[in-house]
């Protein structure tokens, strides 16, 4: 399901003057900068492969191969799913299927979204059927929200438990947990327990939320941020920091350019990001900006996100309901 260097060339041809940078693809022998996952001690690129909603646009199942194929050829090794990605694990058993032959090298991770303990096993074995693995590299707790929510996440025989049971098991190497929802519930989360791994939102808007009779309100006087709270905890902890919503599904793009966007969240202290990239010049581009990433600066990170501060109350509101399915 490879694609040829001419149609590589024709899309970054066809998409340069959207995606500044693509057209210098051409002749580009550099590869993608890697980085440790914390405790793990993988080492992974810089930029991952999203499997959720954005590549799912990808309708037609041969241009999916294609572009997941795309993507293991330009250099990203760190591959991202969840059970709930697709009806009936589809996402899962797409990357399966490009996943099989080329495993060496590619770090694996999904997620499982349940909360019913008593699941989580057949969960995690159709999970490793779809993937068409005996083992898979890391698999997160999937979209922590309240405090109930954590609640029910480590209660006795609740889905944590079952995932370290399975780890000891070897079933997977790793056990991590994801939330873009509220980073004071994901703070305590990575305080009570040790975690290998957590995937965060972490962008450029950065944006402050409290609890309200509404339920989650903006709250821009309170730094109430994942990069603020909850990345701190990660990082004493040494666990692997796997950012996401880098683009905020592609809200931020009018305040800030897309390499823009990616450098900032590469400029914190986390292993790589996780990006959806719902067509084949997006994968281009974004190797293309992840192989010439250079730490931003404190100053140039205040900018992007000043930039952005419009989109805080928006954003906001989006994460408080979004599903990431």
């Amino acid at each position: 399901m490879g694609i040829t260097r001419r149609r590589f060339l024709e899309g970054v041809a066809a998409t340069g003057a959207a995606w500044p940078g693509v057209a210098k693809l051409e002749g580009e022998t550099k590869a993608l900068p890697t980085r440790v996952l914390g405790k793990t001690g993988a080492r992974v690129s810089i930029l991952a492969m999203g499997g959720g909603s954005r590549y799912l646009m990808y309708k037609d199942e041969d241009a999916a191969l294609e572009a997941a194929t795309k993507a293991l050829d330009l250099g990203i090794t760190y591959i991202d799913s969840a059970d709930d990605y697709g009806r009936d694990h589809l996402s899962e058993h797409r990357l399966g299927k490009v996943l099989k032959g080329r495993r060496s090298g590619i770090f694996l991770a999904t997620k499982l979204t349940n909360r019913n303990g008593a699941e989580s096993r057949r969960i995690v074995e159709e999970s490793l059927r779809a993937l068409q693995v005996d083992q898979i590299d890391l698999i997160h707790i999937h979209a922590l929200t309240t405090e109930d929510d954590l609640a029910e996440v480590e209660a006795k025989g609740g889905p944590l438990e079952q995932l370290l049971k399975m780890r000891d098991e070897k079933l997977m190497r790793f056990v991590g947990i994801t939330s873009h929802y509220d980073p004071t519930v994901l703070r305590t989360a990575l305080e009570r327990h040790d975690f290998d791994c957590t995937q965060m939102a972490l962008n450029g808007a950065r944006t402050g939320m409290k609890n309200g009779t509404g339920g989650m309100i903006p709250n821009p006087e309170m730094v109430t941020s994942f990069e603020t709270l909850a990345l701190p905890v990660a990082n004493r902890k040494k666990m692997g920091v796997i950012a996401m919503k880098v683009f905020a599904q592609d809200a931020l793009l009018s305040g800030a350019s897309p390499e823009k966007l990616l450098h900032y969240s590469l400029s914190l202290p986390v292993t790589t990001a996780v990006v959806g990239m719902p067509k084949l010049e997006h994968i281009a581009a974004n190797v293309d900006s992840a192989r010439n990433f250079q730490q931003l600066s404190k100053i140039e990170m205040q900018q992007i996100s000043g930039s952005l501060a419009t989109k805080k109350a928006e954003l906001d509101r989006f994460f408080s309901t979004h599903v990431d399915a």
